[in-house]
């Protein structure tokens, strides 16, 4: 037993100072500051809460102590996953005494998962590994059809992921059958599980068991430990083997795997991963009816324009009493033509009978001796035109318009 002794000094002990609360804890704040701070400590989530302003609040323990933490919304938000309790993590932050209630509290500057990083490396290398084989080169991803005969699902029967993609595809192509290839989507059994179920799905595919023209391959969000399965190298072997284009929707629209790379087409959640692979089917049937209506305008357009070349065809093509009647009509106008033709012809005959009679009456000596003058005959009757060739006392005959004369050459 230790006994306390007093001193009997008889000066008087010098009055020692009181501190006020608030200013002794901002004093070993101040201490912790210069003394630890910045400081990473690693444990144990426990009691993790998510206030309506967005700040968390947990304590971070182990089997020696624990650590009361505060995380302010600007860091919460920049989380790549999210806190549960149970997590083992790292953080990173200023040590310091929550004066209200005199606790010593560590705010939180960033968090991370404790052997992520060591993921994180096996990510990349395995990431790195298969691009170099060609796995993600843009030439091998195939184009879905919006028109799928049938769509194949990989994912947890009991998940949310299924649930999405069945209630989006209800709502888009409740025609198009679905089928189902249930597999774990988290822990060291699935990647074999997710292996099996793609393969179980090409069998159908090869074998004409099933018209799947597209798989997805779904789950939900989580952190890069629960969406580790989708990182396997030899699930993205399978994936890149696939008969048919496979879309990939894991995790949230920031979250990657290999399988994202791997696949045909990479959707950021499970229900786009289902509202990528088809066309909804009232859009399809708008678009049908658009077309429907154009093809019948042009039919009736078509149908408009053949029967105008119709009436032009049946205005020729008459009745054969028609036929024969106007053939009798031109008949008749011809047989007219010709025998208008041969009356003129006859009449303009005459009228040049006529005048070449005319001409010849005007010609007539007789015409002549009818104006006065006369011609003469020698004794035989020829008629004399010089007058050098005639001789002294020559008998000629002078021929007047009424009666002939005998006289003598002089």
């Amino acid at each position: 037993m230790t006994s306390l002794q007093f001193s009997h000094d008889t000066h008087p002990p010098m009055q020692r100072q009181a501190w006020r609360v608030g200013a002794l804890c901002l004093a070993i704040s101040d201490q912790l500051q210069a003394r630890f701070n910045p400081v990473t400590v690693r444990g144990e989530i426990s009691g993790f809460t998510r206030a309506a302003s967005g700040h968390c609040y947990f304590t971070l323990k182990d089997t020696e102590g624990q650590l009361r933490t505060a995380m302010f919304k600007r860091v919460a938000v920049s989380l790549n996953f999210s806190p549960l309790d149970g997590q083992q993590v790292e953080v990173t932050g200023r040590l310091g005494v929550y004066e209200q209630r005199g606790e010593l509290q560590l705010v939180a500057e960033s968090m991370s998962r404790v052997g992520q990083g060591t993921l994180m490396e096996a990510f990349m290398r395995l990431k790195a590994k298969l691009d170099a084989e060609g796995l993600f080169d843009p030439e091998r991803k195939r184009v879905l059809t919006q028109h799928p005969r049938g769509i194949g699902v990989v994912t947890s029967e009991g998940a949310a992921a299924w649930q999405d993609v069945t209630t989006a595809l209800k709502r888009r192509v409740p025609h198009i059958p679905v089928v189902l290839a249930p597999a774990l989507v988290q822990g060291s059994d699935a990647p074999a599980e997710l292996i099996a179920a793609l393969r179980s799905l090409y069998e159908l595919v090869d074998e004409g068991r099933a018209q799947l023209d597209v798989i997805l391959l779904v789950r939900g969000g989580g952190s890069l430990e629960d969406l580790w399965a989708f990182n396997d190298e030899q699930l993205a072997y399978t994936i890149a083997q696939s008969p048919v284009p496979v879309v990939c929707g894991v995790g949230h629209e920031t979250d990657f795997s290999i399988a994202d790379f791997v696949a045909d087409l990479r959707a950021p959640t499970p229900t786009a991963a289902a509202e990528l692979c088809a066309e909804p089917a009232l859009q399809a049937l708008s678009r049908l009816a658009l077309q429907a209506e154009a093809l019948q305008s042009a039919s009736q357009r078509g149908l408009e324009r053949r029967g105008q070349i119709l009436d032009v065809l049946a205005r020729r093509l008459m009745q054969p009493s028609d036929q024969l009647r106007v053939q009798q009509e031109r008949i008749a106008s011809a047989a007219r033509l010709m025998q208008q033709g041969l009356r003129n012809k006859l009449l303009s005959g005459q009228h040049q009978l006529a005048q070449c009679h005319a001409r010849l009456g005007l010609l007539h000596p007789q015409k002549v001796l009818d104006r006065g003058f006369a011609w003469v005959s020698d004794e035989a009757g020829n008629v004399v035109v010089d007058a050098k060739a005639l001789a002294i006392g020559q008998v000629l005959s002078v021929h007047l318009a009424k009666g002939v004369r005998q006289v003598s050459a002089q």
